[in-house]
């Protein structure tokens, strides 16, 4: 367990604002958002389920002062392995989203990529470890 830095923990709560506003949306609104974007309805269900469960984590790390170091990392390593994958779906050929489409894969992966850093930057600042 480290301390975690304020630094940290409000990047992991805004990661987790944003996580959970996309994971409605993608949830619940998969069928008017699969029509806007030309993507998979089942692509954008299936991720909005996954971040329901990555917000609730996030939030978590976020609401705690001592946070467990590895589990961090591995939201850092995730959210950068999210912005490289969201860009390779599009250049894959396995889906063809609409200009809308593209413009939303880039700015969340953009946005992914943001919070990895911030995160990173974050856990850099954190104090040492703490008893657990």
């Amino acid at each position: 367990m480290i301390d975690a830095s304020t630094f940290l923990r409000r990047a992991l709560l805004a990661d987790a604002v944003f996580s959970g506003v996309a994971a409605l949306g993608f949830t619940f609104g998969a069928g008017a958002f699969a029509t806007l974007f030309n993507l998979p309805e089942a692509l954008l269900r299936e991720t909005g389920l996954f971040l329901i469960a990555y917000t609730a984590l996030v939030g978590w790390l976020a609401s705690r002062t001592a946070v467990p170091r590895p589990l961090v990392l591995l939201v850092v390593v995730g959210n950068a392995a999210w912005t490289v994958g969201s860009i390779a779906l599009l250049f894959s050929g396995a889906v063809s989203p609409n200009l809308a489409g593209e413009l939303m894969v880039v700015a969340q992966a953009i946005a992914t990529g943001v919070f990895a850093e911030l995160q990173y930057v974050g856990l850099r600042k954190s104090g040492s470890v703490v008893a657990a």
